[in-house]
């Protein structure tokens, strides 16, 4: 499950509920999807998506989502680092940003208009919708692994918007999951 954290603030949420009771008070949707689809891991995206079918129907009857695709990085994706340092910088999109984690993990750093930076760490089993417009960036976790569902409203994909801010400087992700935590 995901684990919200309000870095300037020393808060966290850890609780399904406390995390989706805060989230949606700074316009963010969270569900946690327990798997209730046998999906072998390395599966390819099709299999993924034909598992998923259902729960995607209704994510795009909900959202006006018109595709969906699987993302899959990993330590061995060409140019992993060029990909990263785009999504690492504060930026927004003219559509809402949809995941469905399938494996790995990572964090999205949400920065609402006159509130404190929130990170979220997501896990395999957590949906997240930031909507258009929310300043946000994101970072893999230590194991550099993420596999997730992804929805468009727009067929093409959207183009992130950089803020030049420089809010996400400082922040580095703090993922408390197994892969992150020292044996």
């Amino acid at each position: 499950m995901a684990i919200v954290q309000i870095p300037g603030e020393g808060k966290t949420f850890d609780s399904q509920e406390s995390i989706t009771a805060y989230l949606a008070g700074i316009g963010i949707d969270y569900e946690r999807w327990e798997p209730a689809h046998s999906v072998a891991a390395g599966a390819p995206a099709e299999e993924i998506l034909n598992a998923y079918k259902s729960e995607i129907d209704t994510l795009k009857t909900r959202g006006g989502y018109v595709t969906a695709d699987v993302i899959d990085v990993n330590p061995d994706t060409p140019n992993l680092e060029t990909l990263l340092n785009k999504f690492r910088k504060e930026h927004w999109h003219d559509e809402d940003e949809v995941r469905f984690i399938i494996e790995g993990s990572g964090v999205f750093f949400i920065h609402p208009k006159d509130q404190p930076v929130v990170s979220i760490e997501v896990v395999a089993g957590d949906l997240i919708r930031v909507p258009r417009g929310t300043w946000h960036w994101f970072d893999l976790c230590g194991e550099k692994r993420i596999r997730a569902i992804r929805l468009f409203q727009d067929a093409a994909g959207w183009t992130p918007v950089y803020t030049h801010s420089g809010a996400e400087q400082g922040y580095v992700p703090v993922c408390l999951g197994q892969g992150d935590i020292p044996s």
